[in-house]
């Protein structure tokens, strides 16, 4: 594995200029208005959604000091158009809705311009309720903290937690809001056991005749855990889903140099010690080639599933830099997308994701002209496939580190999980549930300070890496 390394070649330095999408903007996006003539998701969907679990305590000591404002406007300009939320996630609905409740996004980025996508069904580490009553309640809730007349997308949250009864009762009354009132457009699942998730999207195909629209995973495509390439992509599309976005690329923060990141909620993240030794053992090993394990993580998952995840990905919006139109895609030849999820906290962090993602765009086949149309370096498609190859030989070191923890899963619910929702329901007297708490999951992408911090004067090009 040295001797690879050592025979790389270093790649080239490059810039990437963000580009103002306002200059030609696109038109906005198309949406269903009846099931009878209903657009696919993946149409539509952009295939990079901005996760906002960072706006809560769990990734950040005080969310309201974030500058959200300024985050979700530069999101907007640089091309993101989705932006995925839950009411689980503390204050996260209310502060994006009040980041997108200004002047400046209501004149340059009318609400049919970009996706908001939310979850229902969680209400707190042990407390779920998929009752209709509930649903229909947190959907409602949803429209007035986001401030929006309709939802995009909404899931059923961490799905494993309950019963799959009770998923599929909540999948009707999901369908009942969009199909009555048009205040819901699409409805999926989220989790993260891949047999639960493929479980419940055949059970929905065969007693209701009509596929999920999306499931989403989290931290099953990873550089340590790609189960949803192996072992979930083909049972998703045997059970209809149209999409599956992967989310939280950083196994929920646990792929990073300093480890899992603790907010004022503690250290709560599931990973067993031996898993973060593992980690920490691969983060080395990045170290001694002057590299960070989550620079190398996040382009790794982004790159490849784009296109490992493309049969299950969509056409919308690439945020390429490049103006788009729903009915042109022959920019990326009509192909599929494989969809992820990233979560930041910092406009820093924000830059240099989309430079990563841009230069991942820019080594797709006829990246060169992409590249080329944003006004980026004529060489920016050849740098990115260096870049690429050079990832790949990290990678597999990486791996090798990791050794038997490759495709290691955490339990999900841990072992002594009671819904305390069902139990108050039911008037039994309440213990506090260490283990519940435990294992807590927010099936997002958290990315707290993982990416270089840039200083306050950093021009508007970065050099990648």
């Amino acid at each position: 594995m040295t001797s690879r390394l050592a025979l790389l070649p270093g790649p080239p330095f490059a810039e990437l200029v963000l580009q103002n999408p306002q200059s030609q903007r696109p038109r906005h996006i198309p949406r269903p208005t009846s099931m009878a003539a209903k657009i696919p998701l993946s149409s539509v969907l952009p295939p990079l959604i901005f996760g906002t679990a960072t706006f809560n305590y769990q990734y950040n000591k005080d969310p309201y000091e974030l500058d959200t404002a300024g985050l979700v406007k530069m999101a907007l300009e640089c091309g993101i158009k989705a932006f995925d939320t839950s009411p689980y996630y503390g204050p996260s609905e209310e502060i994006l809705g009040d980041a997108l409740d200004t002047d400046f996004i209501r004149n340059n980025f009318p609400r049919h311009d970009f996706f908001l996508i939310t979850k229902c069904g969680r209400i707190a580490s042990d407390e779920f309720d998929y009752s209709k009553e509930w649903i229909y309640q947190s959907v409602q809730r949803s429209l007035q903290r986001l401030k929006t007349k309709y939802l995009d997308l909404v899931y059923c949250h961490d799905v494993e937690f309950v019963s799959e009864d009770e998923v599929v009762h909540a999948i009707h009354e999901l369908r009942r809001i969009r199909d009555t009132e048009g205040t819901v457009k699409y409805v999926g699942i989220s989790g993260y056991p891949l047999d639960v998730l493929c479980s419940i999207a055949r059970r929905v195909l065969r007693e209701t005749g009509e596929p999920l629209d999306a499931v989403m995973s989290y931290a099953n495509f990873t550089i340590q855990n790609q189960l949803l390439a192996t072992k979930g992509i083909h049972q998703l599309r045997e059970a209809g889903v149209d999409v599956v976005p992967n989310a939280s690329p950083l196994g929920m923060g646990l792929l990073r140099r300093e480890g899992v990141p603790v907010g004022s909620m503690g250290n709560w993240h599931p990973a067993s010690n031996e898993l973060r030794a593992a980690v920490k053992r691969a983060s080395d090993f990045c170290d001694r080639h002057d590299e960070k394990l989550e620079v190398i993580a996040i382009r790794y998952a982004l790159e490849n599933w784009l296109k490992v995840g493309a049969s299950v990905g969509s056409r919308g919006d690439p945020a390429s830099g490049v103006p788009w139109q729903p009915e042109e895609n022959e920019r990326f030849r009509g192909a599929r997308l494989g969809v992820s999820v990233m979560g930041v906290s910092k406009e820093s962090e924000l830059h240099k994701t989309m430079c990563v993602w841009r230069s991942i765009l820019d080594g797709l086949d006829g990246g060169a002209e992409t590249a080329r149309l944003a006004g980026r370096w004529k060489r920016d498609h050849e740098w990115s496939l260096n870049r690429q190859k050079a990832v790949a030989i990290l990678a597999d070191g990486i791996q090798e580190h990791l050794d038997a923890y490759l495709d290691y899963t955490w339990e999900s619910p841990g072992r002594g999980f009671v819904n305390r929702r069902a139990t108050k329901k039911q008037g039994a007297r309440l213990e506090p549930n260490v283990a519940a708490n435990a294992a807590w999951t927010p099936a997002q992408s958290p990315q707290p300070d993982e990416l270089p911090s840039a200083p306050e004067d950093m021009p508007q090009s970065l050099a990648l890496r």
